[in-house]
Formats: structure tokens, sequence, C-alpha cells
């Protein structure tokens, strides 16, 4: 009579019971993991990259930028003066009123950096290479209202007089405001966290999975606990370290935006950074458990990199939809699950979405991750203790237990 007791069936009466099995592999991994240099030297370095990036913007919009200009004659003066009264705060214009030499000499030894003088029946503006943009557009202006003062008085009337009713108001269908710029760099970020967070975080459950079933520690550990919690555990563990690092880059963005002075202005950040952290969770969640599975119906590396294929497609396809898609294209995307977690986000930037539509999406996505995951925990029961040759889905789920 045979006693031989493999390790499909040890899983099942555990020698030593263990309390809350899934717990203690959730801890190796965080431990493990929390151990690894590149992954903590990666998150310091991200961390200071976000911290220098915010110091740098801080830097340039408390920056003051300085102008020197020279003036030929008394209505350059004026023009000048006309400029530097109407620049911001972080613009300064200093005035030199020369002759036309003097101001020759002054631009080519760089001591000024534009020189105006009146010329017959028009203004010129001269630079010794190329003159800025908003020293440029400062001073045409200024030469067109002081002109326009000119003429006026010529003609015994004042300018106001002469542009009455010319007012432009301008007005929008929407209230909501045009967030422009702002919003396509987030859905950037969006898009680029979900998708590298995916990669690093998804990769480290199957390689964990692959190189446990290539050492037989899974067996050992079959012994002691159930198959499927070494499968919950591994995918809590790396769920909550992805959520943590998610969490931890928004807290260091935000914190950058309250120093920046600009927490009053694009309050909405926080709105859609809780949208995309929400969608993240149920995003992830979803996919954990079929990185596991690719782990286990791997039977070496090069069978890893072959079979995550289709389900690095959908990645690039939700980093691809949200750095680019538009419209009815964005709107199909964002409630498909997985592509939904970056689609539905980036869409609430810029377009109006009903309040059920993100919740919608998140529903379509946290049920689609339950299926898999039911599904991935017979498949990796089956196909983890299988060595030798790699599997398919569909041969796993043949595989008596």
């Amino acid at each position: 009579m045979s006693h031989d007791l493999t390790p499909a069936t040890a899983h099942e009466r555990p020698s030593t019971p263990v309390a809350a099995p899934w717990l203690t592999v959730m801890n190796r991994e965080i431990g493990v993991k929390l151990g690894d240099r590149a992954f903590v030297l990666s998150t310091v370095l991200t961390v200071l990259g976000i911290i220098g990036f915010t110091a740098f913007m801080f830097f340039m919009g408390e920056r003051t930028t300085s102008y020197t200009v020279a003036a030929t004659d008394e209505q350059s003066v004026t023009v000048v003066e006309t400029a530097r009264d109407s620049a911001g705060e972080q613009t300064t214009i200093d005035l030199e009123s020369v002759g036309p030499d003097e101001a020759c000499d002054l631009l080519n030894n760089d001591e000024v950096d534009a020189v105006v003088t009146r010329g017959d029946g028009e203004w010129v503006l001269t630079a010794r290479h190329g003159m800025d943009g908003s020293l440029s557009g400062l001073l045409s202006d200024a030469a067109g209202d002081v002109t326009a003062q000119q003429n006026a008085a010529a003609a015994g009337t004042t300018t106001e007089q002469l542009a009455a009713g010319s007012e432009v108001r301008t007005r929008t269908l929407s209230d909501e405001p045009d967030r422009g710029v702002a919003a396509n760099v987030l859905g950037f970020v969006f898009a680029m966290l979900f998708y590298t967070a995916a990669i690093i975080f998804g990769m480290a459950i199957a390689n964990s999975v692959l190189e446990e079933k290539q050492n037989r520690v899974v067996e050992i550990l079959a012994t002691a606990i159930p198959v499927r919690h070494i499968l919950y555990g591994k995918v809590a563990g790396n769920c909550l370290l992805a959520y943590a690092q998610i969490i931890l880059y928004g807290a260091v963005g935000l914190l950058g935006v309250n120093v920046l002075g600009r927490a009053e202005s694009i309050g909405w950040i926080l709105e859609a950074s809780g949208w995309f952290i929400g969608f993240f969770v149920v995003g992830f969640a979803a996919q954990a458990s079929i990185w596991a599975v690719l782990g286990s119906l791997a039977s070496r590396t090069e069978d890893l990199q072959s079979n995550t294929g289709p389900i690095m497609s959908v990645l690039i396809a939700a980093l691809l939809v949200g750095l680019f898609a538009k419209g009815a294209w964005l709107s199909v995307a964002s409630y498909v699950p997985l592509v939904s977690s970056v689609a539905m986000p980036v869409r609430m930037l810029t377009d109006t979405v009903q309040w059920w539509e993100p919740w919608l999406a998140l529903g379509l996505c946290a049920i689609f991750g339950f299926i898999m995951f039911r599904v991935g925990e017979r498949i990796y029961q089956r196909a983890v203790f299988q060595g030798g040759q790699a599997l398919t889905w569909r041969k796993a789920l043949k595989l008596e237990r």
C-alpha cells in the first residue's frame, strides 16, 4: 500500500496549521520587496524627481526677468515707460535715455537688451542678435498705445472715445474652466504611473511565482499553507506595495502644488487624483492574479517573457489611450476593463462626465477582476506544481488538482 503524499494533496491537509496563512505570505512578499535595494532606490529616485520638478517649477514661477532698454528720443522714452508700467510683477524694465550713437555702443557691448527709436512714420526696435519675445511684445504694444494716444490727441479726441463699442466679451457654453496644458500633463502622469506600476509589480508577482516553482519552494510551502492562500498572499502583498507607492507619489505631488501656491486654482486635481487612485486599486487588483498565473504557467524565464504578450498589449493600449485618445474613442475605452483604469480618469479631466459613469466603469473593472481572480486561482493551483514544460491556460484548466 502506497502512502506517497504529493504536494498537490499535501496542501489540502496541512501538517502544521498556520493562522491566517495568506497574511504570512503577504508579509513575506512585502519584506522581500522592501529589502530589494533596486526597488527602494527607484522609489527614492522617483520621489526626489517629483521634489526636483516641484522646486524647478517654483523657481520658474518666482523668477524675475529684467531687461534694460535704451531710448533715443522723448517719444521713445514714453514707449519704454509705458511698457514698464504694463509689465507684470515678475518683469522689470530699466530705462536708459541716450543718444543714437551711444545707444548703438551700449547694444554692441551687451549693456542693453534693446533700443527703441522713432523712424519715419514707424517705430524701430533694435537688438544685437535676437530680441526676447516677451520684451518685443511689451514694447510693440506700448508703441501702439502711444501712437494711438498721439493720433487721438491730434484729432481732438481720446483713445477711449475712439475705442468705444469695441469691447469683446468671451463666453463659453460650458461653465467648466479650460484646464488646457495642466489637464494634458496630468493625463500623461496618470497613464505613465499606471503603466510603470503595473509592469514593475506585475512582473514581480510573476517572477516570484516562477522562482518558487523552479526552486520547488512552493511544494514546501504547500505542506503548511493551502495553495490558494499562497496566491492570495502574493496578490495582496504586491497590491499593497503598489498602492502605497502611488499614494506616496501623489502625496509628494500634492504637497508640491501647495508649495507652489496653486492649490486653489487647480483644486480639481484632488478629485481627478482621487478617482485615479480608485481606478488604479481596482485595475491593478484585476490584473494581479493574471500575472501570478503567467508565472505558474512558465517553467523558465524565457517562457515568462513570451507568454506576457497579451497582458503587455493591454497595458500598452491603456498607455496609448491615456496619451492620445480623444472623443468617442476615449469614451468607449473608459468602459473597457483595465484600459478604463487610465481612460476614465483622463476623460474626467477634460470632458463632462455624468456622476454614474465612473462608478459604472469601476464596477465593470471590479467584476472583470473578480472573474479573472477566480479563474486564476483554479489555474494557479493546477499549474504551479507542473515543471518541465510551459503550459497554456487551456491545458492548465484540464489538469487535475
